[in-house]
């Protein structure tokens, strides 16, 4: 069985996840566009980067780079997972959860901005998990505004991850107004050099409409396919009964492990909310949930006591993966 494979830290489970990556990518691999467009950065600042890399890979190069960037951030996860001992006991779930929820829609399948931006999203949680036992969080606070405004020059969304700092300074460590400031002057420091060059090559007014995206209107309603809807029923039941795992045995933990789901959870719900600043819309940004779900998921299978459910819950779940590969409607 996957799951009680994948409880033990064992590290021959590598290999079993890179069958899976394969495995989950295959479909996809054997009915690929002829082209794929991948952008490194964001319109604003390709100027950065005069390159032309649109089409620099073929569907091939990138399906496979997509996978080895996938599975390099699986295991990135897995080692903060451990690290932080959010599970309390060390495990390859993490790992698995990451590769199965980031292979769950088709877009997710190939390289793209919220993809990479996944690395700066680990970054970022290996600090803000660290502020905990930390003394000064000035220079955390600096370095993560400097991350986010990095990761806002490749996807312009992750600029709300901002507020993710601010909600660990709330949860981990006392008010002190010079740390909510720090994060601020880290962030305006990559713009500020990016004003900069604007400013020399004569195109300051464009600076200013950076974020303009900002205003934008949060929509009514998204344009979501049915079927992406019936992909999400298992989804939607494995948070759910995580959460109520949580719930039952959020006292027993100890207050760091609290405490770090609560900015998990509140990480979860920023990036997927941020959505709305892309003008057009599309099932990539939800990558940037892959992190903070990939540790719920695992949560639920580690500590899961019925082992027919949690096998056929996960079975499920990756049968309608594939399913829905093999039938786009």
């Amino acid at each position: 069985m996957i799951i009680r494979a994948f409880r033990s830290f064992n590290p021959l489970n590598i290999i079993w996840l890179v069958v899976l990556l394969f495995a989950l990518r295959v479909v996809y691999v054997l009915h690929a566009p002829a082209n794929i467009d991948f952008a490194l950065l964001e319109p604003f600042a390709r100027s950065l980067i005069p390159a032309h890399y649109e089409h620099i890979f073929t569907p091939g190069t990138n399906l496979f780079l997509a996978g080895v960037v996938v599975l390099i951030q699986a295991l990135l996860v897995n080692y903060l997972v451990n690290y932080y001992n959010l599970l309390s006991k060390p495990s390859f779930l993490p790992a698995l959860m990451y590769v199965t929820v980031s292979s769950l829609f088709m877009p997710f399948l190939v390289l793209s901005q919220p993809l990479l931006c996944n690395f700066l999203v680990i970054w970022m949680l290996f600090k803000l998990l660290g502020m905990y036992k930390g003394d000064d969080a000035k220079s955390t606070a600096y370095d993560l505004g400097m991350i986010v405004a990095v990761g806002s020059l490749i996807y312009f969304p992750f600029i709300y991850l901002f507020l993710v700092i601010w909600v660990a300074l709330i949860i981990f460590v006392p008010f002190r107004w010079r740390e909510w400031v720090t994060g601020i002057v880290g962030y305006a420091t990559v713009y500020f050099f990016l004003a900069v060059y604007f400013y020399f090559t004569d195109r300051l007014d464009q600076f200013f409409n950076i974020f303009l995206p900002l205003g934008s209107k949060f929509p009514n309603h998204i344009n979501i396919g049915y079927y992406n809807y019936l992909e999400l029923i298992p989804v939607a039941l494995i948070l759910l009964l995580c959460f109520v795992k949580l719930r039952q045995n959020f006292f027993k933990s100890y207050v760091q492990i609290r405490k770090s789901f609560q900015l998990l959870f509140f990480m979860f719900l920023i990036a997927g909310l941020s959505f709305y600043v892309k003008a057009e819309f599309n099932l990539t940004h939800f990558l940037l949930c892959a992190v903070p779900t990939a540790v719920f998921f695992a949560y639920y299978f580690l500590y899961a006591s019925n082992k027919w459910v949690y096998e056929t819950l996960y079975f499920v779940l990756l049968a309608s993966i594939i399913y829905f590969q093999f039938n786009t409607f």
